[in-house]
């Protein structure tokens, strides 16, 4: 990998786990759909100048409808799910239950592709799930009402970027990654605008809040998408997903740096299970070598 590309993955990593403390900033005032609302308009609105400049508007056009189901299921409907759960969970919790959505990605490519799921990655999925179930047994990582909800309104956002990625697979391979980015910020913006005029604010917002929600529109958003569609052509999908075990430790850090979120043993190792279940799930790191060195080392028998 170029010190560009790693720099790139780095610095998308602290994007998007600079969005969770966004979102828990500003979400208590805007409310949660007024929040995403003004995300994914803004993200639209920075990259639509620049779809036209580079000559790809065609496609938002051709490929309307998959690009407005991708915007529910990737922006508009996980967004709102996770800023709902921000009411009650701290950022880095949350990002933490973020780094599952390759686990249902898994899930979903086997039940709808029928991908062959390896005895290593079924181990991956249950390990996972496990490290679930390690965090949320804690205390760590709450501070409001409704904690179980939040949890389950985590892992449904999860799922549904799970449920994008095999529908991007099936239906938008080969359309430009700015055209997917735009086109999905666009339909999310359209999707949203009714109810988030319905649930808007009767009270005034401050200048932090809607500072908070414009750093998260163009930073953590609409630049952070065309830094990851970048490393998906300049590296390949199978590495660009290493941000995936980047994102829970810029999330946690953000959290204990900026809002003093208390970071437990617990915590720590919930992320580290879920991590290491993710790794086997998505096939980064390979069960057989896993195998054969635990054999080396004496660690089991062959």
């Amino acid at each position: 990998m170029r010190p560009r590309d790693t720099f790139d993955l780095f610095v998308l990593a602290a994007l998007w786990g600079a969005s969770f403390l966004f979102m828990r900033q500003a979400a208590p005032e805007f409310g949660p759909v007024g929040l995403i609302f003004i995300r994914v308009l803004f993200a639209a609105l920075f990259l639509l100048p620049i779809i036209v400049w580079r000559g790809q508007w065609r496609e938002l056009i051709q490929h309307a409808w998959p690009l407005t189901v991708i915007g529910i299921l990737n922006s508009a409907l996980p967004f709102v799910l996770i800023a709902w759960a921000l009411l009650s969970l701290t950022a880095g919790f949350a990002s933490i239950v973020n780094a599952t959505a390759p686990l249902w990605a898994a899930v979903v490519a086997w039940l709808w592709f029928g991908e062959r799921l390896t005895k290593w990655r079924a181990a991956g999925l249950a390990i996972g799930f496990i490290g679930v179930g390690v965090l949320v047994s804690g205390k760590a990582g709450f501070h409001g009402e409704h904690i179980a909800l939040s949890v389950v309104a985590g892992l449904l956002a999860t799922l549904s970027y799970g449920v994008s990625a095999n529908y991007t697979k099936r239906y938008l391979t080969g359309v430009s990654s700015l055209a997917i980015a735009t086109g999905g910020q666009t339909a999310a913006s359209i999707a949203l605008a009714p109810l988030a005029w319905w649930l808007w604010p009767s009270g005034p917002i401050s200048l932090g809040a809607w500072g908070a929600a414009a750093v998260l529109a163009v930073a953590c958003t609409a630049v952070a998408y065309i830094l990851y569609f970048r490393l998906i052509a300049n590296i390949g999908p199978a590495r660009a997903i290493a941000v995936t075990f980047l994102i829970p430790a810029f999330g946690m850090g953000w959290g204990v740096l900026i809002l003093d979120e208390a970071l437990g043993l617990r915590m720590l190792a919930g992320a580290g299970v879920i991590l290491a279940g993710t790794s086997l799930a998505t096939g980064l790191v390979d069960g057989e070598k896993l195998r054969r060195w635990a054999v080396k080392l004496g660690l089991r028998t062959a």
